[in-house]
């Protein structure tokens, strides 16, 4: 009897063994899993940050509804990859300019603000009529500020009105339809979300334990799904953004200043 309990309690023990060995691998898993999880947060919240400088600064210029300009939320998933260090997977909202491109489009048939502000300008300075004008330029304040540049009718320099220079108002109107972000908002859209991208990987990757021959990369994608009104992105494709887990590490601990750091982060287009 005590032979078969002796045999019972070594096989006890010999299955207990690698049991016991298991967990510390299994912790460490799980806190790596959680570490990845909060980093896709943080990159989400990054998207988030370089969508919202963007839709403010084109409501600004182009007093758009903000409503109207994102598709959707940003998405991010990351993976530890044996050998090559920590991948993450970045889907990118559309950034949506349908209103303004529509207006263009209506503006081609003569049928837009463009052409039709043109028409009252130039019936009203005819007229000479200061209500006109004061009704005029209560419509003119509603008015998306590019569209308003273009169709504005010149004004001899010196020349005051009811709502003050005429010259001043162009030259704030010019600045505001100079403004890259008019001509090719997606673009000005990327440029935001990719340093916001950059940002974080300087800021909160310290706890992925990133390796001096790994790398921290991140995979920036826009969102397949547009609006049927909006134009095609021709130049829509995958931004590689990586990090050598050497220079992440000589940045967090000092050797290099961040702008050295953002240098060194590798950007690429597929």
């Amino acid at each position: 009897m005590k032979r078969v309990a002796a045999i019972i309690l070594a096989g006890t023990v010999t299955a207990a063994a690698p049991v016991a060995a298991q967990q510390p691998q299994a912790r460490a898993a799980a806190e790596q899993r959680y570490q990845i999880g909060q980093m896709e947060r943080v990159l989400e919240g990054a998207v988030e940050h370089g969508v919202t400088v963007t839709r403010d600064r084109f409501q600004a210029i182009a007093q758009m509804p903000a409503d109207l300009l994102v598709s959707d939320n940003a998405h991010a998933r990351g993976f530890r990859l044996d050998g090559y260090g920590v991948f993450f997977d970045v889907v990118v909202p559309s950034f949506e300019t349908t209103l303004t491109w529509s207006l263009r489009t209506l503006d081609q048939n003569d049928l837009g603000l463009d052409s039709a502000l043109r028409t009252l300008q130039t019936h009203v300075k005819g007229e000479g009529d200061p209500d006109l004008e004061q009704a005029l330029k209560r419509l003119e304040l509603q008015v998306n500020p590019a569209v308003l540049a273009r169709s504005s009718v010149p004004v001899a320099a010196g020349t005051r009105t009811s709502t003050g220079s005429a010259a001043s108002t162009a030259d704030g109107q010019s600045q505001a339809a100079a403004d890259p972000i008019l001509t090719d908002p997606n673009e000005a859209y990327r440029t935001e979300v990719l340093q916001a991208l950059k940002d974080a990987m300087l800021a909160h990757s310290s706890s992925l334990a990133i390796g001096p021959n790994e790398w921290l990369t991140i995979a920036a994608k826009g969102n397949d799904d547009r609006p049927r009104l909006a134009p095609a992105d021709s130049s829509s494709s995958i931004r590689m953004i990586r990090l050598r887990g050497s220079d992440l590490a000589e940045f967090l601990a000092g050797r290099i200043t961040r702008e050295e750091a953002l240098q060194r982060i590798e950007v690429r287009v597929f």
